[in-house]
């Protein structure tokens, strides 16, 4: 059976077509066509840039994993869990699935994320009683997970370092506070859509009360001797002490809020890779494991930003870009936000790869302007909600999906607006 081909098409398709026929009334043919090969240059040079930072930040993120660190979010979080999702037995499988995906989320482990996903939807969906239709847990727990609960924003950080932007990691405290509006946001549109009511889907199922069966400790991890800790626990003190130095000593340069995303990282690297030292786990080793994935992932996204990036080099080109600005200006400066982003808002929605393009073709351009900054900030706290809707829902046949878009679609208006007004704050 053939399948109804994704919306990322007709939009690729509309960009190329409506530059070459804008270009043909505008004159600047000659221009489009050097854009489209300056284009898929541009696209090959960055994603090879990001080689070196995917590659090592999803090394030290194979460390925190392989140390458990998800066990322990997972752990922290189901009291709180258990509020959001009364519908579902506390100690069912689907609980814990859902709360290793939103862990995984959050620490910007995408391709862990999507399998715990699809666990969570399959072990949901043995708890409703109409096969095919969404359940209040599976619509809540979908609006949460397009919501993007996202504290580290990896892949953003690592574009923006490759481009060139002063300060890369600047987006951090910015993109936490617009996912957390949106993820608020979609907690409360999908409660309210729901309505009052809660599914007696729990009640009328007599499920037995499954333990979670992941271990708390991997097996073959062997703890460090104590000259290692104290050896670490010594420079930990080290570092301790140069922060107070840094408030308490006159002739050294105080840190203000907008220093504190220049410190997460190194001090964010330390701690992962001290917590899994910690816990036994064969640093260098793993680390150099999980970098062989962020090498391979890098690879993998270069034909979709060497697309994106010679569609949107061709629409610029042409024209197009600057009558789109101009019609919709007056709209977007009420707002705060420049026209220019308004391709980003509208995409990040339909395809992930599609705005991961755009957003890195804006920050090639100009890392350090406030438009750049501006899409750093969208990419990293919003989520691609119809291909999410598609995979997770898809998994376990479900063509009813209730109230499941409207509020995944609210947290992304959300999480946009809240970019803007974070973005706007930050750099006045």
């Amino acid at each position: 059976m053939s399948q109804k081909p994704s919306s990322i098409n007709i939009i690729w398709l509309a960009l190329v077509l409506i530059a070459t026929v804008t270009a043909a009334y505008t004159g600047k043919m000659s221009e489009v066509t050097r854009a489209s090969f300056d284009a898929a240059k541009s696209a090959v040079t960055l994603a090879i840039g990001l080689i070196g930072p995917m590659a090592l930040w999803l090394g030290i993120m194979k460390v925190a994993e392989e140390g458990g660190l998800l066990r322990i979010i997972a752990r922290a979080v189901r009291p709180l869990m258990v509020r959001l999702f009364p519908d579902v037995p506390a100690e069912h499988p689907a609980m814990s699935a859902m709360i290793m995906n939103m862990a995984a989320n959050a620490l910007g482990l995408g391709n862990a994320a999507t399998p715990m996903g699809i666990k969570a939807m399959q072990e949901l969906e043995k708890l409703t009683p109409e096969k095919g239709t969404a359940t209040n847990a599976m619509c809540l727990f979908l609006a949460i997970n397009t919501s993007s609960v996202t504290l580290l924003p990896l892949g953003v950080i690592t574009v923006r370092a490759a481009a060139g932007a002063a300060d890369a990691s600047a987006i951090l405290i910015p993109s936490l506070f617009a996912t957390f509006c949106s993820t608020c946001v979609a907690v409360c549109a999908a409660k309210l859509l729901a309505g009052r009511g809660t599914s007696p889907v729990a009640d009328s199922l007599n499920l037995p009360q499954e333990k979670d069966e992941e271990p708390d400790d991997t097996p073959d991890l062997e703890k460090p001797g104590n000259a290692g800790k104290i050896f670490v626990w010594l420079l930990i003190a080290a570092f301790c002490g140069g922060i107070i130095y840094r408030f308490t000593c006159p002739s050294a340069p105080g840190l203000i809020i907008k220093d504190f995303s220049n410190w997460l990282i190194p001090a964010l690297i330390c701690l992962l890779l001290i917590f899994g030292y910690f816990r036994g786990v064969k640093i260098y080793e793993t680390l150099t494991e999980g970098a062989k994935e962020g090498f391979n992932t890098a690879v993998r996204i270069i034909p979709f930003m060497v697309a994106i990036f010679v569609a949107i080099g061709m629409f610029r080109a042409s024209g197009a870009m600057d009558i789109m600005i101009t019609v919709f200006s007056p709209l977007t400066e009420l707002i705060g936000m420049p026209a220019e982003a308004l391709a980003m808002a509208l995409m990040r929605p339909l395809s992930g790869s599609g705005a991961f393009g755009i957003m890195s073709e804006i920050v090639n351009q100009a890392p350090d302007s406030f438009l750049s900054f501006l899409v750093s900030t969208m990419q990293g706290s919003t989520e691609t909600t119809f291909y999410v809707l598609a995979v997770y829902f898809g998994s376990v046949g479900i063509k009813r999906t209730r109230h499941a878009l409207p509020a995944a679609l609210c947290a992304d208006a959300a999480g946009i607006l809240a970019s803007v007004l974070i973005c706007n704050l930050w750099l006045s």
